[in-house]
């Protein structure tokens, strides 16, 4: 039987090692390409095309949210699980928006983690039961939130910077990465999307997104 070719891209090498050897003692697994970053990423999935990516969401040069985005615009056949110790709902919902499969926290323990490997494999959802409530009660929340539309006056109200960052909003770009596309500071960014959350009277970015679009402000 052919073994599964993964991808690991983690920026901590004790950690990867460690997954390494645990997926290599497995009869139907095999790691065939290690990485520390989201560049690294990219270029390693384009080389070795493995059948599933085990990524980090948080790391230096380019974090993993960003390379999934990329990776699945490139080979959305491609399949990628999130590994990663971030379980802010921000985090969770921007990898799930880039196109990962799945989304495993770092405490998982052993049988769940190769558990999540196999589903992600298989082409199934991978989430633990604690964050796939919490995915299903944020779509619930919005789908039962009325759409209040945004008018020409709250248009003309958002600066153009403002405008600027709605639109990287919308793309899913996190803070730092606007910060960084921008050449301006993380405090600043966040200064901004307060005003436009304020100005839109949405209650977080995906809203704000939402009613953008719904008012063609994008």
């Amino acid at each position: 039987m052919a073994k599964a070719r993964l991808l690991l891209v983690d920026d901590h090498e004790l950690l990867r090692q460690g997954l390494a050897s645990l997926i290599n003692a497995q009869l139907d697994l095999e790691v065939v390409g290690q990485g520390a970053d989201g560049l690294e990423a990219l270029t390693l999935a384009r080389d070795l095309k493995p059948d599933l990516i085990v990524m980090d969401a948080n790391m230096p040069v380019s974090n993993g949210i960003e390379a999934t985005r990329l990776i699945h615009e490139r080979t959305p056949e491609t399949r990628i699980l999130i590994l990663t110790i971030d379980d802010r709902d921000e985090t969770l919902f921007e990898a799930i928006k880039a196109g990962a499969r799945g989304y495993l926290l770092k405490n998982s323990d052993t049988t769940g983690f190769l558990h999540g490997i196999r589903s992600a494999l298989a082409g199934e959802a991978v989430l633990s039961p604690t964050l796939a409530s919490r995915l299903m009660n944020e779509f619930a929340r919005l789908a039962q939130q009325p759409t209040r539309p945004t008018n020409p006056q709250e248009a003309d109200d958002l600066t153009a910077r403002e405008a600027e960052i709605l639109r990287h909003i919308a793309a899913g770009a996190t803070d730092k990465e606007i910060a960084a596309k921008l050449s301006i500071s993380l405090n600043t960014v966040k200064s901004h999307v307060r005003g436009i959350l304020a100005k839109l009277h949405a209650r977080n970015r995906w809203d704000a997104a939402r009613r953008a679009e719904h008012g063609r402000l994008l």
